[in-house]
């Protein structure tokens, strides 16, 4: 049985970022997502998780790096060179370096190399990474290579108090917690969300930024890792395109390579 990935969408109830593992999946698979991400929730509800929300939640813009377009020292940066544009993304690992390493590895290897947009939702977001071009296929770095990380099914979700689904954000796609591998996402949806937010449990600067589009509904769920800061032109070019009852482009829209722009070395 094909593994696929799903998203859960307030507006939409559920939309899968590649597919269904079944029909029976796809119909029930708001409560498939919330089982899966038990584990993901729990870790979130630790203790020292607790008293990060609370000093994000007091917080100015500075301390979210998703707010400025300049690299920081301790970040990476890449360009998507895609078939419709290049798109420029700061990467953080200081709070999400399974998913940064992850990606860069892949990148520098080539493994993003000529795939496709997969799955491509107007006002939502657009996906790529899978190797299989239909969403069921993609492995993470450490397949195979540390079983404590990936037991075949993925790498854990970071899940940090300092990253969200804002407009322009990066985020790991998967199918349920801790199920991360290589497909990834872009935010596109670019309707005011900040009316649905309150300040007691979302920062204000990232309300702000959510008044710029973003989708909120997913937050907590899914490894924010990285941030547009150049070429949402070109992303809003591709979620523009003519799609098939599948949201597959019906032309196909590719990512040529991915530069490194700045790398990060990890600590061994």
């Amino acid at each position: 049985m094909k593994k696929y990935i799903y998203l859960s969408l307030a507006a939409l109830s559920l939309l899968s970022l590649a597919g269904c593992e079944s029909l029976d999946r796809a119909i029930k698979g708001d409560d498939y997502i919330a089982s899966s991400q038990s584990a993901s929730k729990s870790a979130a509800s630790s203790e020292a998780y607790q008293k990060e929300v609370t000093a994000a939640l007091k917080a100015d813009a500075s301390s979210f790096p998703q707010l400025r377009t300049e690299v920081g020292k301790n970040e990476a940066q890449v360009i998507l060179h895609t078939s419709m544009g290049d798109i420029t993304i700061n990467l953080f690992p200081k709070y999400a370096p399974l998913a940064v390493e992850n990606f860069l590895t892949h990148a520098k290897e080539g493994y993003y190399d000529g795939l496709l947009f997969h799955r491509v939702i107007s006002e939502f977001m657009i996906q790529s990474g899978d190797p299989n071009g239909d969403g069921t296929g993609g492995q993470s770095i450490w397949y195979d290579k540390d079983k404590s990380i990936d037991s075949g099914n993925g790498f854990a979700n970071e899940i940090s108090p300092y990253l969200y689904n804002i407009r322009g954000a990066l985020a790991m796609a998967n199918a349920g917690a801790d199920t991360n591998g290589s497909q990834f996402y872009i935010n596109q949806n670019s309707s005011d969300q900040s009316s649905s937010l309150s300040s007691q449990t979302t920062p204000k600067p990232i309300i702000d930024a959510y008044a710029k589009g973003g989708n909120p509904s997913l937050d907590g769920s899914y490894t924010v890792f990285g941030q547009v800061v150049k070429g949402m032109d070109f992303v809003d070019k591709i979620a523009a395109v003519s799609v098939d009852s599948n949201n597959k482009p019906t032309q196909d829209v590719t990512i040529k390579s991915i530069e490194i722009v700045q790398d990060y070395t990890f600590k061994k």
